[in-house]
């Protein structure tokens, strides 16, 4: 690798960084302003100290969930995240892991039906093509 490639891997590298935490950004005030429209719905008061903490809490769930989303993934062979892996995820809180199942099951249920079946023909052939490339080996 010449000093050229370098230079713009690391360039890349700043853009992503950059991106990744605009986005956290974005989160934070997400929470921020769900947080204070809860506490106004509620006639509360919320403290900063107490908003920025939940904030905080936050963004480090949602890293945390989309590691484990993408070990999930990686773990059944793929590079994409599917909706078995965000099940999967919640399987240690009943409650939630019902209300991803539910939406889950909502959301095929919108799916037109001739979508889903070529999702499965394509899984299917996924299925050969990747037991095929087994054989070979």
């Amino acid at each position: 690798m010449d000093d050229d490639d370098m230079v713009r891997e690391h360039e890349e590298d700043e853009e992503d960084d950059s991106e990744a935490e605009l986005l956290r950004d974005r989160f934070r005030l997400s929470v921020i302003a769900i947080a204070e429209a809860e506490a106004k719905k509620n006639k509360m008061e919320i403290s900063v100290p107490i908003v920025a903490c939940v904030s905080d809490l936050a963004v480090k769930y949602a890293d945390q969930l989309a590691r484990g989303l993408e070990l999930f993934a990686h773990h059944a062979g793929r590079k994409t995240v599917n909706m078995e892996d965000v099940v999967l995820s919640a399987h240690r809180n009943e409650n939630l892991l019902a209300m991803v199942r539910s939406l889950r099951d909502e959301m095929k249920a919108k799916e037109p039906q001739s979508e889903r079946k070529s999702k499965k023909a394509k899984r299917k052939d996924d299925t050969a093509t990747n037991s095929a490339s087994h054989t070979n080996i």
